[in-house]
This record gives structure tokens, C-alpha cells and sequence, in this order.
């Protein structure tokens, strides 16, 4: 009978106790309903913030400019454009690459499918500006009729996760895909309306950039850093174009593989076959390091190669999204002051109003139309799991304007009242939109 002690009896104290905190931590980053309260908590404490005695603090720290350089190049920007326009393209590269999972086997995987997302998001559009656009027409406020078009994804989505388990997955992919194209759309707007001029030069650095994406991943290059570079490039013509570059992360997810790279043996075959070659060459005498040094490296790449890259880049990057990225960026944008807003004169009160009915029934009713109707004309058909009420949800929740609403405002409007005006019906629309849609979720699920 052997005396040789299991392995963990080696194992300090410390260490155990160390590893099950890390463990219990790793398991509590992946529950959604917890990286929606976080985000909705860096939403208030930015609220509170921002009309606090300290909130001259609060932009003075957002506006801090940091300087990136090499020689004679810097690049100098705000902090707050780091979290909205670098930062936030991560978030954007998982949700791109969820839709290109579904878009291949899942909710969106033939063109039926596909098809209510986009009318969705369509109707969605539309029937929030007609709305705001008849209570405002012929003025100053006109100007703002785009403002309650957009759907904040990382808001709707940390909404719909405080529901929990009890929401169909296919509701989520479909308020994804909604969101998604919703925010495509507001970004050709601000394009097309709100930009002054366009650098096509910006274009053509940022096609040179995916051209050298399909380059490497027709060369069969599979790791992450791989990547950085041409993802940069991308990001840095779309922002040159004079588009929002945080639209490359949605790009790249679309982009990205959803098999694994070609091989001469499966990834499962690798790993046996290398395992058993680890256990021959450990069970002899001798410590050759280099002797393992191959097998360990077949193991590692074919490690990575069980799950196919679209599954790789959301396991990875989730956690860092939803408990850094999403909480920055609500941190940074959700400070609005509530000061300035006369709500007394006609023209903001028409403002306030115009948000406020456009986001909270505008939306859901743009989207309710938009999807019975395809759906009756025999158009497209609804995902699998997903009824009604899950449509109704996404609606409501696609109310959830906030940051790319507010961010279309101060485009918008250069008169400070009606951009304060702008900034609160945003803010307390997108706070009702949110009730509502819990409320919905809770007694209809």
C-alpha cells in the first residue's frame, strides 16, 4: 500500500481557502442580474455626483485630457472620451460577436428571423421622431428630433438581466440585435445630420484595417494579440471618417470566426493524444524539460481551439465588460445635472414632453407595429421561445435612451435650456421605460 500523501495535503491553508474566494468570485462575475445592479448603482452614484456640491469635481475629472505618444506623435483626449469611444468598443465586440453566434446558429440563423430585428429596430425609429417631430415641429426644438431614436445597449441589457433566468435567451438576442442595429442607425444619423463633414479618408484607412483582419485569419492566426493592431487601425479610420469608431467593435464581432481554426486532427483528439504522451514521458526517470516543452504547447493551442473564437471572445472578455467597461462607462455618462432645465417656457416644456412620450410609448409602440406586421404579412417569423410579451419587453426596454440619446442632444442643441431640457426627459424617460419593463418582465414571466 502506497504512503504517499494526496496531493492536497500538501496545500497550505491559505492557499485553499484563496482558491475557493477566487473560485465563488469567478462564479458570481457570471450571474447578469448582479452586473445589472452594479450598473445601475455606477449610474446613481454618477447622478448624485454630478448635483452634489462636488459637482464642479465630477467634470473637471472626466474632462482630465490624457496624452498618449511616440516621438513627435501625441494624441491628446478627455478621459471621457477614452471610456465612451476606446473603452466601450470592447463592449461593443462581445455584443457583435454574440449577434454573428446567432446570426450562424442561433435566433437570427436565417433570413425570417433576421428580418424582425431589423424591422423592429426600424419601427422602433421612426415612430419615437414622428411623435416628438408633431409636438415640436416648425421650432428651435426640431432640431431634436433624433434624440429618442437610439436604445442605450448596455443600460437595456443591464435592465433585462435584473429579470434573471426567468427571460427566454431568445428575448435577449432579439433586444441585442434590436439594439444593435437600433444604434447603427443613430450613428448614420448623427452621420448624415448632425455632422458637419466626413473624412473618406478615414474610410479607406479603416477598410485597409479589415482587409489586414481577413488576412490574418485567412493565414490561420488564432491568438488574440494577433488582432490589437488591425482593430486599432479600424477603430482610428472610422474615428477620422468622423463616425462613432466604437462602431469597429461591432465590425470585428461580426468578423469573428465561428469555427474553430482548420487542423490536421480535431482539438479533443489533440488533447487526448498529448495527455497520454505527458503521462509516458512524466512516468519515466529523468527531468527533461525540454522533452514536454512541445507536447505542453500542442496542449495549450488545442485548449484554446475547443471553443471556436466567437465563444472564446465572450467567455474571455464578459466579465471584464460587465464589471469594468459597463460601470465606467455609466460612471462617465450618467452625470446629469439637473440644473438649467425652465421647464415653464413653452418651447423646453415641449422638448420634455416630446422625449418623454416619444421614448416610453413611442418605442414599444414602434416596435410592436413594426413586428406584428411583419409577422402577419408572413415576413419573418418570431425565434424560437419568444411570444408577444417577450416582443412587448423588448420594446419597452428599448426605451432605455440615455447615453446615445443624450450624447445626440448636445449635438442637437447649442441653447442651454433646451439641451438641459433635453438631458432631463432623457434621464427620467429612460428611468420610466426601465420601471415599466421590470415591472412588465415580473408579472409576465
Amino acid at each position: 500500500m502506497s504512503d504517499k500523501k494526496p496531493a492536497s495535503a500538501s496545500i497550505p491553508r491559505p492557499q485553499i481557502l484563496t482558491e475557493r474566494a477566487l473560485s465563488a468570485l469567478e462564479r458570481f462575475s457570471h450571474i447578469e442580474a448582479v452586473s445589472g445592479i452594479v450598473l445601475l448603482l455606477a449610474a446613481m452614484t454618477a447622478l448624485i455626483w454630478a448635483n452634489s456640491p462636488f459637482a464642479e469635481s465630477y467634470e473637471h475629472f472626466w474632462n482630465t485630457q490624457l496624452t498618449f505618444g511616440v516621438g513627435n506623435f501625441t494624441v491628446s483626449r478627455s478621459l471621457h472620451f477614452f471610456v465612451n469611444d476606446g473603452l466601450m468598443t470592447i463592449f461593443f465586440l462581445v455584443v457583435g460577436a454574440e449577434i454573428r453566434q446567432e446570426i450562424r446558429d442561433g435566433a437570427l440563423a436565417n433570413m425570417k428571423l433576421a428580418t424582425l430585428p431589423l424591422g423592429a429596430a426600424l419601427g422602433g425609429v421612426m415612430m419615437p421622431a414622428i411623435i416628438y417631430t408633431l409636438l415640436n415641429h416648425d421650432t428651435e426644438a426640431s432640431a431634436g428630433w433624433a434624440v429618442p431614436t437610439a436604445t442605450d445597449i448596455a443600460f437595456a441589457v443591464g435592465v433585462l438581466a435584473l429579470l434573471g433566468k426567468s427571460i427566454p435567451g431568445g428575448v435577449r438576442i432579439l433586444l441585442l440585435a434590436l439594439a444593435i442595429i437600433d444604434d447603427i442607425v443613430a450613428i448614420l444619423i448623427i452621420a448624415v445630420f448632425y455632422t458637419a463633414s466626413l473624412d473618406y479618408m478615414g474610410l479607406v484607412v479603416a477598410v485597409g484595417g479589415l482587409l489586414l483582419v481577413l488576412l490574418l485569419q485567412r493565414m490561420g492566426i488564432g491568438k488574440a494579440y494577433a488582432f490589437v493592431l488591425p482593430g486599432a487601425i479600424v477603430w482610428f479610420g472610422l474615428l477620422k471618417t468622423g463616425v462613432h469608431p466604437t462602431l469597429a467593435g461591432v465590425i470585428l464581432g461580426l468578423m469573428t470566426p465561428v469555427k474553430s481554426r482548420p487542423a490536421h486532427e480535431r482539438p479533443l483528439e489533440t488533447i487526448g493524444r498529448t495527455f497520454h504522451e505527458l503521462m509516458d514521458r512524466f512516468s519515466q526517470p529523468g527531468d527533461d524539460p525540454e522533452a514536454v516543452a512541445k507536447p505542453l504547447k500542442q496542449l495549450r493551442h488545442a485548449q484554446r481551439e475547443v471553443l471556436p473564437p466567437v465563444q472564446r471572445i465572450q467567455v474571455s472578455l464578459h466579465p471584464w465588460v460587465a464589471y469594468g467597461v459597463m460601470p465606467l462607462f455609466a460612471l462617465a455618462n450618467a452625470g446629469v445635472s439637473l440644473a438649467g432645465a425652465n421647464l415653464d417656457e413653452t418651447i423646453s416644456h415641449n422638448v420634455f414632453v416630446g422625449v418623454i412620450l416619444a421614448l416610453v410609448l413611442g418605442k414599444p409602440l414602434g416596435v410592436m407595429l413594426a413586428s406584428v406586421t411583419l409577422v402577419k404579412l408572413n415576413i419573418c417569423t418570431l425565434p424560437d421561445g419568444v411570444t408577444w410579451k417577450g416582443v412587448a419587453l423588448v420594446g419597452l426596454l428599448a426605451g432605455i435612451g440615455f447615453t446615445m440619446s443624450i450624447f445626440i442632444a448636445s449635438l442637437a442643441f447649442s441653447d442651454p435650456a433646451l439641451l438641459s431640457s433635453a438631458k432631463l426627459s432623457v434621464l427620467a424617460a429612460s428611468s420610466v421605460a426601465a420601471i415599466i419593463g421590470l415591472i412588465w418582465g415580473k408579472m409576465k414571466f
